[in-house]
């Protein structure tokens, strides 16, 4: 299955948009795949271009916040994290709002499962948006994931619950395995469908990381 890349910027931030072939247009699958913190979409580009996924068009966004270097956080660490957080749930929003459109303007009248997947910060980014995002999200897939400083949840009533893949590791240095753990209790307290896998990986993502992935979207 080959992937068509092409490089664009939406607000002023550099996407990654992978076009596949589409089977089912009216069934075309949305995924944002969000990087880890201090990195760059090719980073999470170089894992997703692995998926083989079917009848799905990826979005590799750049994080908006600069952590110097050319490289790219969702949100800042400290004592402004909550409000980075709020700032990020924003640009989610308008990011997933155009993505939507786009595909639109391609497959008229489709209506795309929302799904996202990320690594680390990424991870967190994927949690963080199903909590507290306004689009409702069918499936996010976290490896190495955790719940930041976040703004207080609003209720949304009558929105369906996500199936969620939290994958963490026990020799995980960066994300203790515990942060991890509680992250995806969080989850599953607010309702929504959780398969948790512990590993004995460290901070990493890896190939059967990305095989289980591959048939959790896939299914």
């Amino acid at each position: 299955m080959t992937v068509r890349y092409q490089n664009t910027a939406w607000d002023d931030k550099k996407i990654i948009i992978g076009e596949a072939p589409v089977a089912d247009p009216g069934r075309v699958n949305l995924l944002i795949g969000f990087h880890g913190a201090d990195s760059t979409p090719e980073n999470l580009l170089v894992h997703g271009n692995r998926l083989k996924l079917e009848n799905t068009w990826m979005f590799f966004p750049e994080g908006p916040v600069d952590a110097g270097e050319g490289l790219w956080s969702w949100w800042q660490d400290g004592p402004r994290q909550k409000a980075s957080v709020e700032n990020f749930i924003t640009a989610a929003d308008k990011l997933i709002e155009k993505a939507h459109r786009h595909l639109e303007s391609r497959f008229p009248g489709a209506t795309p499962r929302i799904c996202l997947w990320g690594f680390s910060q990424g991870a967190a980014a994927s949690l963080v948006y199903t909590l507290l995002g306004t689009h409702p999200i069918t499936r996010a897939a976290s490896v190495c994931g955790f719940l930041p400083e976040m703004p207080e949840a609003g209720e949304r009533p009558g929105r369906p619950a996500t199936e969620i893949l939290g994958i963490y590791g026990l020799n995980d240095e960066v994300v203790p395995s515990f942060l991890a753990d509680h992250a995806l209790d969080e989850m599953k307290n607010h309702g929504h469908r959780l398969v948790a896998r512990e590993t004995p990986q460290g901070h990493e993502l890896n190939d059967a990381n990305l095989e289980e992935i591959r048939n959790f979207l896939n299914g």
